[in-house]
This record gives structure tokens, C-alpha cells and sequence, in this order.
């Protein structure tokens, strides 16, 4: 079965830091870009950070500094490294895979899901004062 499983959500105190994982069965992406999406209610779905198959990575100006993106080929894992963490990061976070991993225009997660190659079920991150 091909499918990505993310792990590492919770609740944490803001400035604190969180390590989400995303692993791959079914397939590996070493020749696909993976990322991180996330929406929180009321919020359009936002990309939050990419990593390219020569290593390039992306991140939203909101946690450029904060988060790092990584991944271990041999484990078929991607990782979402999370430090001073705010109140408005909380959100439910998608592991995402596909050739190209594109920005939301006004639109839910869901939608953008149904699009994209391989998709997560995500896992909740809350970030309380």
C-alpha cells in the first residue's frame, strides 16, 4: 500500500519545539519533492516547506529561521524540525510527495490533497500560550 505516516504532533507551550516525521511506504521519494502543508480552522491550507530531490529547500517567510526540513533517504523519512514555536503555527500539518509540490491559491488542504501524488493524514499541532 502506498501511503505517507506522519507523526509527532501534540500540544506544546509556545517557544517551545516540536520534530514532526513523515515516513513512505509503497514507493520512495528519492526522486520527488516532499513537504509539509498545514491548515488551521478558518485558515486557507498554506505550504509550509519543501525539500527537492538535489537537497533545495523552501520555507514560508512565517518560519523561515524556525523550522528545518530534512530527510533520511535510507529510512524513507521526512522531517519537520520545529523551535520557538508561536500560537499561530498551530494547525494540522500534511506530509506531502510529488513530482512538484505546489502553492495553495484559496484553498482548503483537502482540495489541494485530491491533486497531489501522495498526501498525508496529518497530524495536529496546537501551540498554547
Amino acid at each position: 500500500e502506498v501511503q505517507l505516516v506522519e507523526s509527532g504532533g501534540g500540544s506544546v507551550q509556545a517557544g517551545g519545539s516540536l520534530r514532526l516525521s513523515c515516513t513512505a511506504s509503497g514507493f520512495t521519494f528519492d526522486d520527488r519533492e516532499m513537504g509539509w502543508y498545514r491548515q488551521a480552522p478558518g485558515n486557507e491550507c498554506e505550504l509550509v516547506s519543501t525539500i527537492s530531490v538535489d537537497g533545495t529547500t523552501y520555507y514560508e517567510d512565517s518560519v523561515n529561521g524556525r523550522f528545518t526540513i530534512s530527510q533520511d533517504n535510507s529510512k524513507n523519512t521526512v522531517y519537520l524540525q520545529m523551535i520557538n514555536l508561536k500560537r499561530e503555527d498551530s494547525a494540522v500539518y500534511y506530509c506531502a510527495a510529488d513530482i512538484f509540490l505546489v502553492t495553495p491559491v484559496r484553498q482548503d488542504c483537502d482540495g489541494l490533497s485530491r491533486s497531489t501524488a501522495y498526501w498525508g493524514q496529518g497530524t495536529q499541532v496546537t501551540v498554547s500560550l
